[in-house]
């Protein structure tokens, strides 16, 4: 039976990831913006977004929703988390993030996330009141929300598997886009104490998006002779959404009850630059956790060429209260800092229950 699930395993990884390997690697730097609901490569997780997502491999729990949905299958019981992020500090853009994962048994782990991506109150203008400040025109919200629904399970002692269905949400004044992305990942885990692991993940995979609504009508005349003035509705373009492969690798060196990782990962983006990322993690008899990460794409030492809003370094801590040792229940308080040019960086910060 184990054998099945390899041969299963590996079959499933070829057809997912090597199928569509011409339309990830065929992306250009150059099409950078071209793809919509870039939310979606945002990290709203604390815990991995302090050493740069360069967990691929060796993610753990609720928050692999995001980096790979095949460490949620390590899930032993419930685990819930709430995490606020102050995106790009100075913009007034926020990032509310909350999940739970449930282990059911041998079937595997179900997990919900919700992120919600808010812009503050924006004024309106418009042609004939061009000026922001007039309180009589009003204003609008912008709001991005992702739903994820994902399902992983343990095929083997070594081979973890899972997939995420994302529901994205955009909208803003009177336009909306609505959409839906999948995710798939592997983790294998080997070693003489189960100390090295490797993990792909293809992320954000789906059809095309488009914006409807009443903000691509207007008024006008069919020529200077007509006497009415019916509604026009404007063609909207459609927009893909921005696919990526992860491959990464990671490493656990023992010391009795502490813990030193390290973890490298490869991100293919479909839309933008390939991305290299190292980072380690430190835990301190699961009581304290010290994380720091380095994300390196074409250009980022230098501010002339640089094109991302980040600048490569990121770092984050957890402090974990043990509630119930038998069953090795935490309740944990999780902050990351990932470093920005310009802004003041995103600043992240949440709590975590795992029963």
């Amino acid at each position: 039976m184990k054998n099945f699930y390899r041969y299963t395993v590996a079959i499933v990884l070829t057809v997912t990831f090597l199928l569509p390997i011409n339309y990830l690697f065929g992306g250009n730097p150059d099409r950078s913006g071209q793809a919509g609901a870039s939310e979606l490569l945002i990290n709203p997780w604390i815990g991995s977004s302090g050493w740069g997502g360069a967990n691929i491999a060796a993610s753990r729990g609720l928050e692999s929703v995001y980096t790979n949905v095949a460490g949620t299958a390590f899930t032993t019981g419930t685990e819930l988390i709430f995490a606020s992020t102050n995106y790009l500090k100075g913009a007034d853009i926020s990032i509310m993030n909350f999940g739970i994962s449930q282990r059911v048994g041998e079937a595997g782990a179900l997990s919900i996330a919700i992120m919600s991506m808010n812009f503050g109150d924006i004024s309106r203008t418009t042609i004939n009141n061009p000026d922001p400040s007039d309180v009589n025109i009003g204003t609008f919200a912008p709001n991005l929300m992702n739903i994820s629904i994902a399902y992983a399970k343990a095929f083997s002692n070594s081979i973890y598997g899972g997939f995420n269905l994302k529901i994205v949400s955009e909208s803003m004044a009177d336009l909306s886009a609505q959409g839906i992305a999948i995710d798939a990942g592997i983790q294998y885990v080997t070693g003489p104490m189960e100390n090295i692991k490797f993990g792909i993940a293809l992320k954000n995979v789906g059809p095309t998006m488009k914006f409807s609504g009443d903000g691509l009508t207007f008024r006008g005349f069919y020529n200077q002779f007509s006497r009415t003035s019916p509604s026009f509705q404007q063609l909207s373009s459609e927009f893909e959404l921005p696919a990526q492969l992860s491959i990464g690798g990671a490493y656990d060196f023992l010391f009795n009850e502490n813990r030193f990782t390290v973890a490298g990962a490869f991100i293919s983006n479909s839309f933008t630059k390939d991305q290299f990322i190292l980072g380690g993690e430190f835990a301190l008899s699961n009581y304290l956790m010290l994380r720091a990460g380095y994300t390196y794409e074409d250009g980022i030492t230098e501010k002339s060429s640089r094109t991302t809003v980040y600048t490569g370094p990121s770092a984050g801590i957890s402090i974990q209260i043990p509630l119930n040792k038998e069953k090795g229940s935490v309740f944990s308080v999780d902050y990351s800092y990932r470093d920005t040019d310009p802004f003041s960086g995103i600043h992240s910060i949440g709590a975590r229950i795992k029963l």
